[in-house]
């Protein structure tokens, strides 16, 4: 009888075991979790070839004009023939070895090093953001002068909404404050580049746009309301999201600078209380916009297909791990058969 007692409690100490391991948590899905729970919503996941990019704009035109996508498919099987095997499978084995000289460009040495593969996703991650905004402007653009006005973008507001200039999150008086700091040159409407700032914020490299998504991000860390923070706010609610991010860029010997010596850096006017202008050299870390995200991703590319860790990547390499570099298609649901093939290496 104490036997069985004993192996009992074994089984269950055994099963209690299995069940509180930490389980090794895929990278990817960190990152894409991280942002997303820090920031409240989720970011369009970096692409890494730019032709499934193109595939996948052509699966949206078929949604609006038949027409357009019989051009595109004869364009595709014109122009991209030899990357497709079998009745329109990409075969990714091939693109990638399209695709590697491109990479390996600063220096050309025959490896892909974490520095290049970032500069090419961010550039991915740039034109697939300028073509959304293209797009968004071309549908918004009601009388076709190629700017949009506040009027022509939020037609649900009335003058008299606009006249209340209510500041509450969604409110009229918030969206003329994003629209006037994205109009950097005051005249009322936003071109293609002013209207991309608009709808990307976190991106911008205009001044008084981040200002004003770093003022909307202190809202919820300055928890006494007076418009700066203090050092034990910037603890509490700053530096733990910054930390969190900052393990991305950094290599597995280097540290994260301490939340002291942090504060001191960015208190420029040394009075121990950080404003928002004071936060823009952190803004990619509390706001990761899509850009930051491909830097993080492309961390994540590299950290899964360096096989010898020596922090690049050979062509050999990323021929092992074509899957990874095309996980992006796969996660969101395009790895459809018609489109994706590989060789057996």
């Amino acid at each position: 009888m104490a036997m069985v007692v004993v192996y009992v409690l074994l089984t269950v100490a055994l099963i209690f075991l299995i069940l509180l391991a930490p389980r090794k948590q895929n990278q990817t899905e960190s990152i894409e979790g991280l942002i997303s729970r820090r920031i409240g919503r989720r970011l369009e996941l970096p692409v890494f070839d730019p032709l499934v990019t193109r595939i996948e704009r052509v699966s949206h035109e078929k949604e609006a004009n038949t027409n357009t996508v019989e051009a595109a498919k004869e364009d595709k099987d014109d122009t991209f023939a030899e990357y497709f095997v079998q009745e329109r499978r990409l075969n990714t084995t091939m693109r990638i070895k399209f695709l590697f000289p491109l990479l390996d460009a600063s220096p050309r040495d025959g490896f892909v090093s974490l520095k290049e593969l970032q500069t090419w996703m961010m550039q991915q991650t740039e034109d697939n953001m300028g073509y959304r905004t293209a797009n968004e402007l071309e549908l918004q653009d009601k009388d076709k002068d190629g700017v949009i006005t506040f009027e022509e973008y939020l037609p649900q507001f009335s003058k008299k909404d606009i006249e209340r200039n209510e500041k509450g999150h969604g409110e009229a008086g918030w969206w003329m404050e994003k629209f006037k700091n994205s109009d950097f040159d005051h005249n009322g409407s936003l071109d293609i580049e002013e209207f991309n700032n608009f709808l990307h914020p976190e991106d911008s490299r205009n001044g008084d746009i981040q200002r004003w998504v770093l003022k909307e991000r202190m809202t919820g860390m300055d928890t006494n309301g007076d418009g700066k923070l203090e050092y034990k706010e910037f603890v509490e609610n700053a530096y733990e999201m910054y930390k969190e991010f900052a393990k991305f860029e950094k290599e597995e010997d280097e540290s994260v600078p301490t939340p002291q010596l942090l504060f001191t850096e960015l208190d420029r006017d040394k009075d121990r209380f950080l404003v928002a202008d004071e936060l823009r050299p952190i803004l990619h870390y509390l706001q990761p916009g899509e850009m930051s995200y491909a830097k993080y991703y492309s961390t994540f590319l590299c950290h899964e297909a360096d096989e010898d860790k020596d922090g690049k990547l050979s062509l050999e390499e990323m021929l092992h791990h074509e899957d990874v570099f095309y996980k992006a298609v796969h996660h969101e649901g395009l790895d459809d058969e018609d489109y994706f093939d590989h060789d057996e290496l």
